[in-house]
């Protein structure tokens, strides 16, 4: 199966949304009709925020022209909002545009001194606020916990995460893959999706698919959790294919020597890409409970990898580390 994000290989997702505007056909929101991006002033602020936040979440972005900080939030927070269909609405207010709406809001307690600002208004109150150019991800966080608070809603890329997660469990990884797909359709930065596309691939065994996938991984999260644990799965598998066709010679060297710790390394690889997960465990534990240092701790060290490629909360991760734990400090 091909790597690719939005069926289109040669046009990696780079972030759709930014600087879209009032009227435009990308900004029409799903919920209620109107724009979810607009240009908010002193005459329309009660209908377009207090007045639509009793229907939908209205975050406001207060902003000005001679702000460096509110140019660089002002496509990050757009991204996200658009990336929300139509679950939340955006409507950014300059304030020296509106020097009026501005003085009384802040007579109404909003801290305009310092921009840019974004508040979250629902059912005519705020919700929340925050300042400052924040990174993506926390104004994702920010967005996330706006809807919660809300009424329980998520952005619809968290919903497609748990899909694509349950279709990766029932061993459907070709349609996880989709999924997380069009979730970098919207969020070109999430780890999570990233992760779960790379693992995907190296399902369908496709690990040139997995590898173009890594690669095109942004900068800015190829230290994430998600993606250390997607590459070490990969390496793994790498390293595993090389001896997955002497698993029957390596348990037949193991049972004429179980001290034969080389034999049982080979087949942890082996066992781990052949999905044994468990197996693969067992054989590592093997050798730790004989001899803990052998290879100045080699057993132990690719017991972690595992772990890592696995996940933490996967039941071969849990089930072996309370073994090891048990084992070293008995």
């Amino acid at each position: 199966m091909d790597y690719i994000i939005g069926q289109n290989r040669s046009a990696p997702p780079t972030g759709n949304g930014a600087g879209l505007r009032a009227g435009s056909s990308a900004a029409q929101g799903q919920k209620g009709g109107g724009d979810v991006i607009m240009e908010g002033t002193e005459a329309n602020f009660m209908q377009i925020v207090l007045e639509a936040s009793r229907d939908v979440p209205v975050l406001v972005d207060f902003w000005a022209d001679w702000c460096g900080p509110c140019k660089q939030l002002t496509p990050v927070i757009e991204r996200v909002v658009t990336a929300a269909k139509g679950r939340v609405r955006l409507v950014k207010v300059d304030i020296e545009a509106n020097r009026n709406l501005a003085a009384q809001l802040t007579r109404a307690g909003l801290p305009l001194q310092s921009i840019p600002m974004v508040a979250a208004f629902w059912k005519g109150q705020i919700l929340d606020l925050f300042q400052g150019a924040l990174p993506e991800s926390q104004v994702k966080q920010f967005v996330e916990t706006v809807l919660k608070a809300a009424g329980g809603g998520t952005l619809p890329s968290a919903d497609l995460l748990v899909e694509a997660g349950l279709a990766m469990e029932a061993g459907n990884p070709a349609h996880a893959a989709e999924l997380y797909s069009a979730v970098l359709e919207d969020e070109a930065e999430n780890p999570t999706a990233w992760g779960g596309l790379i693992r995907a691939m190296l399902a369908l065994d496709d690990e040139e698919a997995a590898s173009a996938a890594l690669d095109d991984v942004p900068a800015a999260i190829t230290t994430h959790p998600e993606i250390e644990g997607a590459r070490a799965e990969l390496e793994l598998k790498r390293e595993g294919r090389k001896v997955a066709g002497e698993a029957d010679a390596l348990r037949e060297r193991i049972a004429a020597n179980p001290d034969d710790f080389d034999a049982r390394m080979d087949l942890a690889n082996a066992l781990n890409v052949a999905g044994h997960r468990e197996e693969a465990a067992a054989e590592l534990l093997a050798i730790i409970k004989a001899d803990r240092d052998w290879k100045e701790g080699a057993a132990k060290q690719l017991l972690f990898r595992f772990f890592e490629a696995w996940g933490h909360t996967d039941p071969a991760t849990v089930s072996s580390r309370r073994r090891l734990s048990s084992m070293l400090f008995s």
